[in-house]
């Protein structure tokens, strides 16, 4: 059974950083990534990692985010820096069954496996 369990969200003042961590227990894939959900809106990519340690960033965090993992794929994380008042929400990480990594890797939809959330709010 995967279980993924996020932490390290909390409140940070804009220009402020962050880095959230999942521990992803019994997960064997390679495809993980973080999304974001702001209150009233839909969920939304942030960041992914596939097969060989490609990332793939949604535009609007371009720079400003790094998503890596340990080298024995237990562990995924976001560092968050330069944060804004608009990164603010609950970030989820998400993983994929499988060994390959198709497809869009930031549509919320492809992925089986997702944790808790945790909450980041960002203050002026």
């Amino acid at each position: 059974q995967v279980q993924l369990l996020e932490s390290g969200g909390g409140l940070v003042q804009s220009g402020g950083s962050l880095r959230l961590s999942c521990a992803a227990f019994g997960y064997r894939g390679y495809c993980m990534a973080w999304f974001r959900q702001a209150p009233g809106k839909e969920r939304q990519g942030v960041a992914a990692i596939d097969v060989d340690g490609t990332t793939f960033y949604a535009n609007s965090v371009k720079g400003r985010f790094t998503i890596s993992r340990d080298n024995a794929r237990t562990t995924l994380y976001l560092d968050l820096t330069s944060l804004k008042t608009e990164d603010a929400g609950v970030y989820y990480c998400a993983a994929r069954a499988g060994l390959f990594c198709p497809g869009d890797l930031l549509n919320p939809g492809t992925y089986g496996y997702w944790g808790q959330g945790t909450q980041v709010t960002v203050s002026t």
